[in-house]
């Protein structure tokens, strides 16, 4: 059974940095896409970052240049380091791995960037 448990979450003053990281335990996980979402308080979850398992990246505009998606196909991990971060950063984050239409959730990890 596939199971996503996401970390690293947690209060930061603006312009700080925290590492979020995301433990995937099943099969294929090196063939899989993987991405990190995140959901603030009345909005919709929105993309933040996706790596392939070719190599390609995309990041939403609001974090291009602060944050930066990376994996470990031997130790079936996702990292996302968040550099400069800003208040409007502030949501919860989630862990996908395998796509939206069949992939597998974390439960989330809150990040709030606050003076």
């Amino acid at each position: 059974q596939v199971q996503l448990v996401e970390s690293g979450g947690g209060l930061v003053q603006p312009g700080g940095s925290l590492r979020l990281s995301c433990a995937f335990s099943g099969r294929g996980f090196s063939v899989k896409a993987v991405g990190w979402y995140r959901q603030a308080p009345g909005k919709q979850r929105e993309l933040v970052a996706l790596l392939t398992s070719g190599g390609s990246i995309n990041y939403a505009d609001s974090v291009l240049g602060r944050f930066t998606i990376s994996r470990d196909n031997y130790k079936n991990l996702v990292y996302l380091q968040m550099n400069s971060l800003k208040v409007e950063d502030t949501a919860v984050y989630y862990c996908n791995v395998g796509g939206l239409s069949s992939g597998a959730w974390g439960q989330g990890t809150q990040v709030t960037v606050s003076s």
